[in-house]
């Protein structure tokens, strides 16, 4: 069974998902939720580990709003 390698479609080529922003503001709140309910004993790992994650995806959405801002500006 070894040996085989995944097609350029398949997810398992290890590329990360392309996401629209709709997508992005999803995984956002459910990454939100996760963090708010998180127990006391969950490690500082995951802990660093999440909020890093929603901090790049704020940045994401943040960015893609100027960038969309932008360009309805200069439509006429």
């Amino acid at each position: 069974m070894g040996g085989y390698r995944s097609h350029d479609s398949q997810f398992s080529d290890r590329m990360p998902i392309k996401r629209n922003l709709e997508e992005k503001k999803r995984v956002l709140i459910q990454l939100r939720d996760q963090q708010a309910g998180l127990k006391p004993w969950v490690s500082d790992e995951v802990k660093t580990s999440l909020a890093r994650r929603i901090a790049e995806l704020e940045k994401e959405i943040a960015a893609a709003r100027k960038t969309d801002g932008l360009n309805r500006s200069s439509r006429p």
